[in-house]
Order: C-alpha cells, then sequence, then structure tokens
C-alpha cells in the first residue's frame, strides 16, 4: 500500500518518512485546500525526500478559493511548473475549471504542456466539477496523459466512507486508463478499510501514517 501524506511546508516530512510516508503530496496554507509553497521550502524538501527514495508531489495553486483561474494566475502556475521542474520535483498537481462546471481545456493544455516529463495530478477540484460531467471528465484526463484523480468522491464536507460508491464508478469507468486516488478524510485508522473496499494500492491523506 502506498501512503501518500499531503504536508503543509517541510515541518513534517521527516516524520511523515519516518512512520511510512513513501509519496509527499507538498502544499502551503492547507487550511485553504493547499497553494504552491516557497522555493525555499520546495527544494530543502525535495533534497530530503530525494536521498530518501521518496517522490514530490508539488501543489500548484496560486490562491485559496475557486479553480477558476484568471490569465495571470495560469501564468503564474505555468512559470511555478517551469521552476519545480528545473529544481527536480517527481510531478506537480494542479486543476483549473470553468465558470460552468467543467474542465478549463485551454488552461489545462497550456499546463499540461509546460509539465511533460512530469507526473501530474489532477487535484480536488475534479470534485467541483458537475456530477453529470464527471465521467467524461475522466475521458478527456485519459485522453490528455493526466496519470491520476485526486478525488474525496463527493463535496468535502461528507465523509469518505459515504462515498466508496461513486468513487468505485470513476475506478469503473477509468478501468485502469489512469488512477483513481482517493483521498480528504482518509487516515490511519479507516485506510484498510477504504482501500480494500476500492480495491486501490495508494491512498492520499494528511493523517494517513498518524
Amino acid at each position: 500500500m502506498l501512503k501518500e501524506v499531503c504536508v503543509e511546508n517541510f515541518t513534517k516530512v521527516p516524520e511523515a518518512i519516518e512512520k511510512g510516508a513513501q509519496r509527499v503530496e507538498l502544499c502551503d496554507n492547507l487550511a485553504v485546500g493547499g497553494t504552491t509553497v516557497s522555493p525555499g521550502v520546495a527544494q530543502v524538501t525535495m533534497d530530503y525526500c530525494r536521498s530518501r527514495n521518496v517522490k514530490v508531489m508539488s501543489m500548484i495553486r496560486p490562491r485559496g478559493g475557486d479553480f477558476v483561474y484568471t490569465v495571470d494566475e495560469i501564468e503564474i502556475m505555468k512559470q511555478d511548473i517551469i521552476h519545480l521542474k528545473k529544481m527536480g520535483t517527481d510531478g506537480v498537481v494542479f486543476g483549473c475549471l470553468t465558470q460552468d462546471g467543467w474542465i478549463d481545456e485551454e488552461a489545462m493544455v497550456t499546463l499540461l504542456e509546460v509539465a511533460s516529463g512530469l507526473e501530474v495530478v489532477f487535484h480536488m477540484a475534479f470534485d467541483a466539477i458537475t456530477a453529470e460531467s464527471q465521467l467524461k471528465a475522466i475521458d478527456w484526463l485519459v485522453e490528455h496523459g493526466v496519470h491520476r484523480i485526486l478525488t474525496h468522491g463527493g463535496p468535502a464536507d461528507t465523509r469518505i466512507e459515504g462515498n466508496v460508491d461513486r468513487l468505485k464508478t470513476y475506478m469503473d469507468h477509468a478501468n485502469g486508463r489512469i488512477a483513481i486516488l482517493p483521498g480528504g478524510g482518509v487516515t490511519s485508522r479507516n485506510l484498510e478499510d477504504i482501500t480494500s473496499s476500492l480495491g486501490v494500492k495508494e491512498a492520499h491523506g494528511t493523517r494517513i501514517v498518524d
């Protein structure tokens, strides 16, 4: 079972790895769902994780709030990807939407081109896509080479245990073409139940290695 721990800055990275985290999603400002860290935090974290054979997935998000970004914000995200790629990140985590709850295709294509060669995760912006469009969104992300979708399977204020059926629907539709990564409420206590119910080999959480 691969445990991806979501961390805020570097502070808890050594402890998380010691407790069994095999991949790190590196963020700042978890109180707003995670934003991009500073270059200093990124470099120290990458150096530390590389020495321990642990991959780093860097959050690319210029602010909290929704996932509908301006042209200037997309440019910020583009520059952050370029910089983090040079620093040696293993992957990047981002998601861009339109006002009507669909993937911002133009923005995503721009960022995916810049992220070429890295692992790419479409994050929980997926849960803000309209329910009737989510399976079509999986197809779009597969076609554009995204590696994983990080999803809670429902609104953030729901328990992930109650979203297992929806997560299974995503997995059935994905059919191995893209990884569905359950997150948001996965802890060391419910990890085994969630992953065995879904038949997945990896999961994501801030308390996954408590």
